[in-house]
């Protein structure tokens, strides 16, 4: 049974019965601009709206007379036994939304028994993060800087991170246009914590018409990164290696040569290159292409259960989940993350049922069918 989900320090009113109704408080709470940089993409946002609309049309077939009364959530993933095939996506500057950011969030994913993944740009420091109780894996975009990689790979092998996700498709910022508008930057105290001085000389400034974010980002991110440089960080981290941004099968395979553990099939939110397909959409040749060398995971539009239940039957081993998250701590920290995590526990325990599937690795026998 999946506990009522009240939270106390909510806003006042009905309690949230799916993840949507935080989007709506959230957007309530938060100051514009910070909104529009969470929940914006770039350019017209083609490739963000695409997400969506892409799991939507994801039909699958249930099965009947199965005999399945509680569905088992427990899934495998990267060697370790997780309570549901769900990971927090990483997402920078957490306490733009929330004072107690990554901290929060991260407690939240270590009592819901999933994943976290922190971020390269996390404004909390990984030592911090991983000392909150949380299974944490630790996204690393990849630096101009050498020493500064190698220094963090020190920091998470120190931390006890369980596996290194590797970011590779944001050779350059993505034009956001929200952002540009709003001449949107960091406010006073929000740091990327992770990097020497957090680059605030960079992140706080701005004029109209102009945001200073995507020039910290360019200052420090090494734009062409070669496989060659994912075979060296290979060898340099004994961690599980995870690709995240991954949409053409054949950067797959590639990325099984070089030695990934897993790859996710994301086009970051909608957050790169808008005119990248649906990641959902992609998902099925992607696994066809690794086979049984990799695990595959899916980021990007994932918003409830039954997106889950959707990405296991197209052969996803489990989801990454971002915004929705994000608007839960923004509206309830600690405890309404926890909340959120839990309505998504109940909603894919009963999307398996309702499909037939007594386990989450039953779903990946399910067939699919376009709809709409």
């Amino acid at each position: 049974m999946v506990a009522e989900p009240i939270v106390t320090d909510l806003p006042a009113g009905a309690p949230p019965v799916c993840l949507a109704d935080f989007a709506e408080r959230a957007r309530a709470v938060l100051p514009e601009q910070v909104w529009d940089y969470v929940a914006g993409g770039s350019g017209g946002e083609v490739t963000l709206t695409a997400n969506r609309r892409a799991l939507d049309r994801v039909g699958v077939l249930p099965r009947v007379l199965r005999g399945v009364e509680v569905p088992d959530l427990t899934t495998p993933l990267l060697g370790r036994r997780y309570a549901m095939p769900v990971g927090v996506a990483p997402i920078a500057y957490q306490r733009l939304v929330h004072p107690d950011g990554e901290l929060a969030l991260a407690a939240a994913a270590g009592a819901a028994g999933v994943p976290y993944v922190a971020s390269t740009l996390g404004s909390v420091p990984i030592e911090e993060v991983a000392a909150s109780g949380a299974e944490v894996w630790f996204q690393l975009y990849w630096l101009r800087d050498r020493e500064l990689v190698r220094d963090l790979l020190a920091r998470v092998r120190g931390a006890g991170c369980r596996a290194l996700v590797v970011t590779v498709d944001v050779p350059v910022l993505g034009r956001r246009f929200r952002d540009l508008r709003n001449a949107f930057r960091l406010p006073p105290g929000v740091t990327a914590a992770n990097l020497p001085n957090g680059r605030h000389d960079l992140a706080h400034g701005g004029t109209p018409g102009v945001s200073p974010v995507p020039a910290r980002s360019g200052a420090d991110f090494a734009p062409a990164l070669r496989w060659a440089d994912l075979a060296w960080l290979r060898e340099h981290i004994d961690l599980p290696l995870v690709v995240k941004g991954v949409l053409d099968p054949r950067d797959a395979r590639d990325a099984v040569r070089a030695g990934a553990d897993a790859v996710v099939v994301s086009n970051h939110g909608g957050r790169q290159f808008d005119g990248a397909p649906a990641s959902v959409t992609m998902l099925p040749e992607v696994v066809e292409a690794v086979g049984d060398r990799c695990e595959v995971f899916l980021d990007s539009g994932v918003r409830s259960g039954t997106d889950v239940l959707r990405a296991l039957a197209l052969g996803a081993t489990g989801v990454l989940v971002g915004r929705p998250l994000i608007w839960a701590l923004a509206v309830g920290g600690r405890p309404g993350a926890e909340t959120a995590l839990d309505l998504l526990a109940g909603e894919l325990r009963d999307a398996l049922a309702l499909a037939g599937c007594a386990d989450a690795a039953a779903a990946r026998e399910l067939r699919t069918v376009p709809v709409g």
